[in-house]
């Protein structure tokens, strides 16, 4: 395979363009089916059943409903079949590698003659934005079918489409098996963060407790032991205070730009009231409640937030940290509030967590922290695969860099 650089270019309603490439409109180079509900779906599914392919399924793969295979009234996609959804939030997003029964909120797109469905597919993926920003209806967005069908398309030769479409789908599959390993290795934190919080590390003996069952030389007590923990509530600052060109501390008055471990807030306050120290976990104690993360450096903390400071000479705030994350469920349970849930000082204070020997704690959250560094590793080897695609794809679908085809 032989890349080089194009030379020669035309003008076209979609700017500069390979002289020998045209520009198609999409209602003349490709047909459409719309998808169908059907008439009676099933919580489980079997040898002859396949999924109900809703947004939600194929963004998250939850809440999946079947279909029997012998339903007449549906409209079945396979795996080769380019799918976009065209009602609701989601609306301009395609999908390729899905088989089941196409929801009634989506389109299966058939290229016609001379357009390779995976050139389509990566092009349609570049108009994803500007397909959701052009929707209309007054209730469910909708994507506007003249605005579609209207869609200019680039049109290389038929033999070159098909190597492009192979080039970025090598990129995607690497970066599938990214996306495998990154799961695969969640999975593990998951099941050792299970195993080590609560049952240690080579212990036979074990007693029931107010919080479970726990090693027999590990305790119990309250967060709030003063020996072992300083609790700071959030509390807002004046709005006046905020900005962002670094007058002040950094300032954080939620969740909201909480990370994997580390924040990344964007914004500061030059009259800080309530603050939390370097490695202070802080945890979201309003809507929504117990997520935590770990102070990068020193913040100031608003009332969305509390910072939870660890007597490094009896505890080790990274075991806790992991801790929390175990518990976030309880967490959310125990936030009071018919709207907004909240959790109190009180209630952090009260709260029952396992005390194990600070050593133990120690070598707990070291192996839970050298996965925690195997997933950042894997999260940024995707990020690059995924910039790596973003400009292959500008040099690509627009002819600025040729594949010889012979």
């Amino acid at each position: 395979m032989i890349f080089y650089k194009e030379i020669n270019f035309k003008e076209s309603p979609l700017g500069k363009i390979p002289s020998d490439w045209s520009i198609q409109r999409l209602k003349d180079v490709c047909e459409t089916v719309k998808g169908k509900k059907p008439a009676v779906l099933f919580d489980e599914g079997g040898e002859n059943y396949l999924p109900y392919l809703t947004a939600e399924y194929m963004r998250t793969n939850s809440n999946v409903k079947w279909c029997k295979k012998d339903d007449p009234n549906v409209v079945w996609v396979s795996r080769n079949d380019l799918i976009m959804i065209w009602d609701g939030s989601y609306s301009g997003d395609v999908f390729f590698g899905f088989e089941g029964a196409l929801a009634s909120t989506m389109i299966k797109i058939l290229p016609k003659e001379k357009l390779d469905k995976g050139f389509l597919y990566y092009f349609l993926s570049t108009r994803s934005n500007f397909l959701r920003e052009t929707t209309s209806g007054t209730g469910i967005p909708h994507v506007s079918k003249s605005v579609f069908e209207n869609l200019l398309v680039p049109f290389p030769p038929i033999e070159e489409q098909r190597v492009i479409a192979g080039v970025l789908g090598v990129v995607d599959s690497v970066i599938a098996k990214t996306d495998e390993v990154i799961a695969k290795t969640e999975r593990l934190k998951k099941g050792l963060m299970q195993t080590l919080l609560t049952r240690g590390i080579g212990h036979k003996e074990f007693k029931e407790t107010e919080i479970g069952k726990i090693p027999k030389a590990w305790q119990v007590t309250k967060l709030g032991n003063r020996e072992l923990t300083e609790i700071i509530m959030g509390q807002s600052p004046p709005s006046s205070a905020y900005n962002k060109e670094g007058d002040g501390l950094p300032f954080l008055q939620g969740k909201m730009e909480f990370g994997e471990i580390y924040p990344s807030p964007v914004l500061y306050c030059s009259q800080p009231i309530k603050i939390a120290e370097q490695n202070d976990i802080l945890m979201s104690v309003r809507a929504p409640v117990g997520d935590v993360n770990v102070a990068p450096y020193k913040l100031c903390i608003g009332r969305g937030l509390a910072a939870i400071r660890f007597n490094s000479e009896k505890a080790d705030s990274w075991f806790y940290f992991y801790y929390f994350q175990k518990i976030k469920n309880f967490l959310e349970k125990i936030g009071k509030g018919s709207t907004f849930k909240a959790i109190t000082k009180d209630d952090l204070e009260n709260l029952k967590i396992p005390y194990p020997p600070p050593s133990e704690q120690r070598r707990i959250a070291e192996i839970l922290s050298n996965i925690d560094r195997k997933l950042e590793i894997e999260r940024n080897e995707k990020a690059k695969l995924e910039r790596i695609k973003r400009g292959l794809m500008d040099l690509l679908l627009t002819g600025k860099i040729r594949v010889r085809v012979d």
